[in-house]
C-alpha cells in the first residue's frame, strides 16, 4: 500500500500527468504546400504536424525557398551554410531568407528548430524517417526503394503512433515555426533538391477560423503555473478594449484523482496533501516538496474558487473586469508560500478587487467543498471539459477552438484573436495594434503604436529625416560659432599676455634704445625674438 501511494505520488510530483492523453491525431490549423515546382503542387496542401513550441504567424504565411541541409541539424557548431541542397554556384550560404529541411533523429525536436533559428532560418522542416505502421502506402514505398538500393529483405522499421513535436522545456527561446513532414512526402522533397538540384519554394501558413463577429477564447491553466502569470497580470486592459467582440473563458486543469488511483476503494486519501475530497480532485505539489510550500490541495482549493468568482464576476460578459481584478490583486499579495492559502490574505483581495468573498465562499461550499468525500461538480465539469478538449499541456490558449503553439505571450494570444474576427467585423484596436512590437503598450495609449514587430516607426510617431538633419545642420553651426568666438578671445588674452611680459622685462633705461620701451611689444609678431 505504501509503495502505491509513493508511486502515484511521484508520478504527480515529477508532473508526468502533464501530457494528458489524447488519442486522436494533432489538431492542425496550419496548411504546408509547395508552390515551386508544379509537379509537387498539391491542392489539398501537404499532411503534416506542428510542433507545440515556437511562434507562428497566426494569420499569416511563410512562403521562401527550402534548403535541405542533409543532416539532423543536432550540432549547433556543425552547421554549415554552404552546404546542403540544391547546390549553389561557388558554394554560397543559404541566401536568406529561407526554410530548411533537416531529417529526424539523434536529438530533440527544439534542439534541431533552435539550431535552425541560430542559422537564420523563417522556419523548419523536419524529414520523418519512419512510417506508420498503419500507413501501408508508406511501407511500400520504403520496400520498393529498398530494393532498388539493393538494400532488399522486405522489412521496414516502422513506429505505431503519430510523433508529437513537445516542448522539451527548453523551447522558450524558439521562435520559429517547425512542422513534421512524413516520410512519402518528405522524400519527394528530398530527391527534387538533391538528386535532379531544382529549387522548392515552401509555403507555411496558419489559418484562424473565423465562422463570425464574435471570437471565442480560452485559457487552460492552474494557480500555480508561472508561465502564464505574465500574461494575465496584463490582459485586463486588453479584455476590456475587445469587449463583447470576443469572449473568453478561463479554465482550471484539474487531475482526476479517482483514475489517478489516488481516491481509494476504501475511500482513503492514497496521495496525502496533494489531493482534495479524499483523493478525488488532485494538483502536482509546484515546489515538488510534500513537506513545505504550496501543496497541491491548495492548488486545487484556489483553482475552485477562481471558477466560482468568474462564474459570478465573468460568465455573462465573458470579459471579467473584476474577475481580472483579482488575479492580479492575488498574483501581488498573495502568490507566495507564506500566504497562497492564507484566508486573510484571501479576504484582503476579495476586498480590492470588489468581489463579494461570502457569495464565492459559498459557491465553492454549495459545489460540493474541498473537504469531505463528495463529488464537487464544478471540478467534474472541468475534468470533462479537458477530456473532451484534450488538454496536451498547460498552459494553453485555444482562439476558435484552435491550440495555440509557443509562448503564452500577450501579443501572440492578441493577433490570433484578431484574426479570428469573419472579415469586416474586426475592432479598430485589431488594425491599430496588430503587429506592434509592445500589443500591451498600444492598447493603454489608445492605438498609439511606437514600433512595429518589425522595427519600423508608424507615421504617426518618432523624428522625420529632414527634421533630424536640420537639427544636426543647427548644432553644427552653433557649436561651431562657439568655438570660433572661443579662439579668438583666447587669441587676444595670450597677445596681451606676452604684450605685458615683454613691456616688464625691457630695460628702463639706456640710450641705446629709441623710443618708448613698448614699441617693441607692439610690432608684435614684426619682430624676431631669437634674430
Amino acid at each position: 500500500m505504501l509503495s502505491s501511494i509513493l508511486s502515484t505520488a511521484l508520478i504527480l510530483l515529477c508532473g508526468e500527468a502533464v501530457v494528458a492523453v489524447n488519442t486522436t491525431p494533432d489538431n492542425v490549423s496550419s496548411r504546408l504546400q509547395v508552390q515551386i515546382p508544379k509537379s509537387l503542387f498539391k491542392a489539398e496542401g501537404y499532411d503534416h504536424r506542428e510542433a507545440l513550441f515556437g511562434s507562428p504567424p497566426y494569420g499569416g504565411s511563410i512562403s521562401q525557398t527550402l534548403y535541405y541541409t542533409g543532416t539532423d541539424l543536432c550540432d549547433k557548431d556543425g552547421v554549415d551554410a554552404t552546404t546542403g541542397y540544391p547546390a549553389r554556384v561557388d558554394n554560397a550560404p543559404w541566401p536568406a531568407p529561407f526554410i530548411l529541411m533537416a531529417d529526424r533523429g539523434s536529438c530533440s525536436f527544439v534542439q534541431k528548430a533552435r539550431n535552425a533559428q541560430h542559422a537564420g532560418a523563417a522556419g523548419l522542416i523536419i524529414a520523418d524517417n519512419l512510417c506508420l505502421c498503419s500507413d501501408l502506402k508508406c511501407l511500400n514505398s520504403t520496400i520498393t526503394d529498398n530494393d532498388d538500393d539493393g538494400a532488399g529483405g522486405g522489412f521496414v522499421q516502422c513506429e505505431n503512433n503519430e510523433p508529437i513535436m513537445a516542448d522539451d522545456g527548453s523551447g522558450g527561446d524558439v521562435t520559429i515555426p517547425t512542422f513534421l513532414m512524413f516520410k512519402v512526402d518528405a522524400d519527394q522533397i528530398i530527391k527534387e533538391v538533391k538528386d535532379r538540384g531544382g529549387v522548392v519554394q515552401l509555403e507555411m501558413s496558419w489559418a484562424m477560423p473565423n465562422p463570425d463577429s464574435k471570437v471565442e477564447y480560452e485559457l487552460w491553466s492552474v494557480p500555480s503555473e508561472p508561465v502564464s502569470k505574465p500574461f494575465q497580470k496584463e490582459w485586463k486592459d486588453i479584455a476590456k478594449v475587445l469587449g463583447t467582440h470576443s469572449y473568453f473563458t478561463p479554465h482550471q486543469y484539474v487531475y482526476d484523482g479517482v483514475k489517478s488511483r489516488c481516491h481509494g476503494s476504501d475511500g482513503k486519501n492514497l496521495c496525502l496533501n496533494l489531493c482534495t475530497n479524499n483523493g478525488r480532485y488532485c494538483a502536482t505539489d509546484p515546489d515538488n516538496d510534500l513537506e513545505h510550500g504550496i501543496t497541491g490541495a491548495e492548488v486545487v482549493t484556489e483553482a475552485l474558487r477562481r471558477i466560482c468568482i468568474w462564474k459570478y464576476y465573468g460568465q455573462d460578459d465573458g470579459v471579467g473586469l473584476l474577475y481580472w481584478d483579482y488575479i492580479s490583486e492575488f498574483l501581488q499579495r498573495c502568490d507566495s508560500d507564506d500566504f497562497f492559502a492564507n484566508q486573510n490574505c484571501i479576504n484582503d483581495v476579495y476586498k480590492k478587487s470588489k468581489i463579494d468573498g461570502k457569495r464565492i465562499e459559498n459557491c465553492i461550499e454549495d459545489s460540493g467543498g474541498v473537504k469531505e468525500d463528495v463529488v464537487n461538480t464544478l471540478l467534474e465539469r472541468e475534468i470533462d471539459s479537458a477530456n473532451r478538449r484534450g488538454v496536451v499541456v498547460l498552459p494553453t490558449m485555444f482562439v476558435n477552438t484552435v491550440a495555440l503553439r509557443g509562448a503564452l505571450g500577450t501579443n501572440i494570444v492578441f493577433n490570433a484573436v484578431c484574426a479570428g474576427f469573419h472579415e469586416g467585423t474586426m475592432p479598430d484596436i485589431c488594425d491599430k495594434c496588430t503587429g506592434c512590437a509592445d500589443v500591451g503598450s498600444c492598447v493603454k495609449s489608445n492605438g498609439q503604436c511606437s514600433k512595429t514587430a518589425g522595427g519600423g516607426t508608424d507615421s504617426g510617431s518618432g523624428v522625420s529625416k529632414k527634421t533630424f538633419g536640420m537639427t544636426l545642420l543647427s548644432m553644427c553651426a552653433v557649436f561651431g560659432t562657439l568655438g570660433y568666438l572661443h579662439w579668438r578671445r583666447t587669441r587676444d588674452e595670450m597677445r596681451d599676455q606676452v604684450r605685458g611680459i615683454l613691456a616688464e622685462y625691457m630695460p628702463l633705461e639706456g640710450g641705446d634704445m629709441e623710443g618708448s620701451p613698448m614699441d617693441f611689444a607692439r610690432r608684435g609678431q614684426a619682430a624676431s625674438l631669437i634674430s
